[in-house]
């Protein structure tokens, strides 16, 4: 079966998240993995939110990919979202880039190594919720010790040359806010605004953004050289800065009674995106000394992490990305997050590298080339034999 039609059918299996069911999905795969003589196990519960890992769980290398997608509504679509239509040069549909492409491509280059005979020198690991912070995914996983700490690669999508070592952390409040009511027309006089203490927390972390933090001078190489990728896959200007200075978002303000009443209740959620050199508790105190009478009702925070360069896996990575697509291949860090913090939280050595159209990622008219898919399924076969000869 053609890789193509892997990431189709894959696509086909609606696994949006919320709410978050991936049995169907799940079930495709081990049906899948079953026919080429590999076998695994489910971890589900009873809302269907289902992971899968293959036997044996504990081998040098881990491929590994969600099959949970980003909500998507039929409206402006070209093709519907859950079509999985092929066309000459694409896969069409919501989970084609994000990351059902990078699944397939797994899929297929372990029925290559089978078709040849070849053992999987690697645990397979699909899981639910990566969209949703992977509470019931790889979070379950390594709380219930089904993993042992191994050299990881995610299949989520990158550029073609360009794998992805690292990401920035991330801090994230909830706050609730109390004012003082009153009447409307007689603020600022009297009264407390709740909303205004919210707005006036947000021009503090706006003051956050250009603040410069110390980095080594090997990091420093890496964010200049992760800011021209990032420049070339979505010419964006300001990425370093991006990648140099804490980011941040108010995503949710809800408050106030009514427009003549200073408002006694509000809630904000912030979330921010914190650069290397930044320290993390730092930051938060310096948050909630500018929160006031703030309740924190929310709070989840990660440190930014990063896989060694020199590494096995990522010089291991390059090496044969290099020899499926030429040109000149190198690592480089990201701002976003995923499943890669909380496996390295635990001590294994992560990267991202995968098949996807990345400015289609949670877009309408997602999709991926045909060409990124199988190229994909080379390098992580490619791959998966440099670790079975060293295991020799």
């Amino acid at each position: 079966m053609h890789v193509r039609r892997i990431c189709s059918d894959l696509v086909k299996i609606n696994s949006e998240n919320p709410p978050g069911r991936t049995d169907e999905v799940i079930g495709y795969i081990r049906s899948f993995l079953d026919s080429i003589g590999i076998r695994s196990r489910v971890y589900g519960d009873d809302r269907g939110m289902c992971n899968l890992v293959t036997d044996p769980a504990r081998q040098p290398l881990i491929l590994s990919g969600h099959v949970d997608v980003v909500p998507a509504r039929d409206a402006a679509w070209t093709y519907p979202p859950f079509s999985g239509k092929i066309d000459k040069k694409y896969v069409h549909g919501r989970g084609s880039t994000d990351m059902k492409g990078g699944c397939a491509s797994i899929l297929s280059a372990c029925k290559m190594m089978a078709d040849a005979g070849q053992e999987i020198p690697a645990t397979l690991v699909f899981v639910c919720d990566e969209e949703t912070g992977g509470q019931s995914g790889i979070r379950r996983i390594l709380a219930d010790r089904i993993l042992a700490p191994a050299d990881c690669i995610i299949a989520e999508p990158t550029p073609c040359r360009n794998p992805a070592i690292g990401q920035k952390g991330l801090c994230r409040f909830g706050f609730e806010f109390t004012g003082v009511p009153a009447h409307g027309s007689l603020y600022p006089a009297v009264g407390t605004s709740a909303i205004m203490e919210a707005f006036s927390l947000i021009q503090y972390v706006d003051t956050l953004h250009s603040r410069n933090f110390p980095l080594s001078p090997d990091l420093e190489e890496i964010l200049a050289r992760s800011a021209d990728v990032m420049r070339s896959e979505f010419d964006l200007n300001g990425s370093t800065d991006i990648l140099r200075h804490l980011t941040y978002n108010p995503g949710t303000i809800r408050g106030g009674e009514k427009s003549n009443v200073v408002a006694e209740h509000c809630v904000l959620e912030l979330e921010m995106r914190v650069p290397w050199g930044c320290p993390l508790q730092d930051l938060k105190s310096e948050i909630m000394a500018h929160a006031g009478n703030a309740k924190v009702i929310l709070e989840e925070s990660h440190e930014p992490s990063m896989t060694d360069p020199s590494g096995t896996l990522v010089k291991t990575t390059c090496e044969e990305i290099e020899k499926v697509w030429g040109g000149e291949v190198f690592p480089f860090v990201q701002w976003a997050a995923s499943d890669a913090r909380h496996l390295r939280l635990h001590g294994f050595s992560v990267l991202e590298y995968g098949p996807g159209e990345i400015k289609t990622l949670h877009a309408v008219n997602e999709r991926v080339t045909i060409e990124s898919l199988g190229k994909a399924a080379l390098v992580y076969r490619g791959i998966m034999e440099r670790y079975a000869g060293m295991g020799n």
